[in-house]
């Protein structure tokens, strides 16, 4: 075998599925229909923009998996869309959901989509607080992000409102990410 063949073959084995600092609940394991469409997204994106879904809050992984199914449902139902919008969603318990995943492009912030990667976190947080563990997970995804190369280590954080018309990621959530190395005001 030659460099080229194992090293593509390493990337495949690790990048799958396994992140380097955080679990990522998968698709199948939240259970999660499969995309209707796929667009590729390029790697070493120079942004990345922090969500809220403004909907239910959850604490468990089982409430948090219901969540997700009914944020896929959503998109992809009532919206028309070929998949759930967001890169990845952070849960009430601390844990990191697949959305569209690694090198997908999302549907979280028009003209942003394809120069950004979308991070939610489940619940409204005009009235929610970030957790500690909600906290180091969205941390720890974006130092995978940076690892892998989906994002550039030079990443600009961003809030959806800086990037659209709307009150995501909520005030508390917003107040929150501005003192996140790479938030840029």
């Amino acid at each position: 075998m030659t460099a080229k063949a194992l090293i593509t073959l390493l990337a495949a084995l690790c990048c799958a599925q396994a992140v380097f600092s955080v679990r990522v609940i998968s698709r199948a394991e939240w259970g999660g229909r499969q995309p209707t469409n796929r667009v590729w997204l390029n790697n070493y994106l120079s942004y990345a923009v922090i969500h809220h879904t403004a909907g239910a809050y959850c604490s468990t992984q089982a409430s948090c998996a219901q969540q997700m199914r009914n944020i896929q449902s959503y998109h992809m139902d009532s919206l028309g869309w070929p998949d759930i919008g967001y890169n990845f969603l952070i849960g009430g318990d601390g844990q990191v959901y697949e959305g569209r995943g690694w090198n997908s492009m999302g549907a979280h912030a028009s003209n942003w989509n394809g120069i950004s990667i979308g991070i939610s976190f489940m619940g409204n947080y005009n009235n929610d607080r970030p957790t500690a563990a909600q906290i180091a997970a969205a941390k720890g995804i974006l130092a995978d992000a940076v690892a892998r190369g989906q994002i550039s280590s030079g990443y600009i954080l961003y809030g959806h409102r800086q990037v659209g018309a709307t009150e995501c990621p909520g005030n508390n959530l917003f107040a929150e990410i501005r003192s996140w190395p790479h938030f840029r005001g």
